[in-house]
């Protein structure tokens, strides 16, 4: 039996921050109930094509899934460990937005499986969370982050941004330290993008935002205080501290299969990466009343050898360990330098990867502009 990972998308939130392109929305009277029954039907009509496969990773991310009440919460998890074959020592992961979970709430999740929370601080400074339009106060996270010690988490993830509006380097350097006292297991230190169909897109030329220069600081700074000793930066937004690296996050790095169910939600698996549609009303529906499941595919795209190789390196890229030549060679009985060496050179000369005889990797000033060197030497 093979290893799989299961993400669950939940849509709802309290409100829409500016930024956020994901697929959420404040929920409509009796819409919770209704999804979440289509969410099931979803994965017990699924359950066959896995049969021979272990869970070893499950995330449910949104939107907010802590805005299910306990027994919508219960009804989601029991359903995932009926239809599907789950290694005990799973890693369960469930996104938190601060100020809607309370020790009970998070008790409630230990005794549910639930091994492990992400908490979306985003930033340790009031003023930076009214403009990303985040509902939670700094008193609000610190609340959420010690009643989850208090009921017993032993691996909490932290989401950090920088390039906020209003936001300085000192700002930044200030949310480093406040989550540094914290020492929590995990940190996520991501980059605002403006994205089509948001607020911020329609208010960009308006927005108060770092400079260029000033987000590369924010960058480097985050990576040289996170890494003093306590945390390992093994991707390129991604920071642990030993043995708390994401394996949920680490299996799509590596190319390994999962499962996605909800709209919105990605899949690797048969052979196909696949992903369903953002429009939860033909998502019900066609759960309800099944007819054609292509229908509510939004994308669906067969993985030849050409497509595995380019993802893998892409995908492998990412991490700070980079390509593994002697694994890649294996997998696609091609030598990477004789194949990528002559495209990489000035980016080696430049400083921004290194490649020898074991590993080609990216430095930490080409983690910072990888899209741009992958989208020269990929072809996409």
């Amino acid at each position: 039996m093979e290893n799989i990972g299961i993400y669950v998308h939940i849509p709802f939130c309290v409100s829409k921050c500016g930024y956020c392109d994901f697929c959420s929305h404040p929920p409509a009277k009796g819409e919770v109930d209704r999804y979440l029954n289509a969410l099931m039907l979803h994965m017990q009509d699924f359950s066959g094509a896995a049969e021979n496969c272990v869970v070893d990773t499950v995330y449910i991310g949104g939107g907010t899934p802590t805005l299910l009440n306990k027994k919508q919460m219960k009804d989601l998890v029991e359903c995932i460990k009926a239809s599907f074959n789950m290694d005990k020592n799973a890693e369960f992961t469930v996104e938190a937005n601060p100020g809607t979970v309370d020790k009970g709430y998070l008790k409630h999740l230990l005794t549910l499986g639930v091994n492990r929370i992400s908490f979306g601080l985003q930033s340790a400074s009031d003023t930076e969370l009214r403009a990303l339009g985040r509902i939670h106060t700094v008193d609000d996270f610190v609340k959420s982050y010690n009643a989850a010690r208090a009921a017993g988490f032993r691996n909490i993830s932290v989401d950090l941004m920088y390039g906020i509006p209003h936001q300085t380097e000192d700002s930044f350097n200030q949310t480093l330290n406040f989550v540094l006292e914290l020492m929590p297991e995990h940190v996520s230190v991501y980059g605002l993008k403006i994205e089509e169909g948001t607020r911020f897109y329609t208010e960009r030329d308006n927005l108060p935002l770092p400079d260029e220069e000033s987000e590369y600081r924010m960058y480097k700074a985050a990576h040289r205080m996170l890494t003093d000793d306590i945390y390992d930066h093994y991707e390129i937004s991604n920071y642990s501290r030993c043995g708390f690296a994401s394996k949920h996050n680490l299996r799509y790095w590596k190319n390994e299969k999962y499962l996605g169910f909800g709209v919105s939600a990605h899949s690797y698996f048969a052979g196909q990466r696949y992903a369903y549609t953002d429009d939860i009303g033909s998502y019900m529906h066609e759960m309800e009343h099944p007819s054609n499941m292509s229908s509510i595919l939004k994308e669906c795209t067969d993985i030849d050898v050409f497509t595995k190789e380019t993802e893998y390196v892409m995908l492998r890229m990412r991490l700070f360990s980079g390509v593994n030549l002697a694994e890649y060679a294996s997998e696609f009985g091609e030598d990477f330098s004789r194949k990528y060496g002559e495209k990489l050179k000035r980016y080696i000369d430049g400083g921004f990867v290194t490649l020898d005889a074991r590993r080609c990797a990216f430095t930490l000033k080409g983690m910072y502009v990888s899209n741009y060197i992958l989208s020269e030497i990929l072809d996409f």
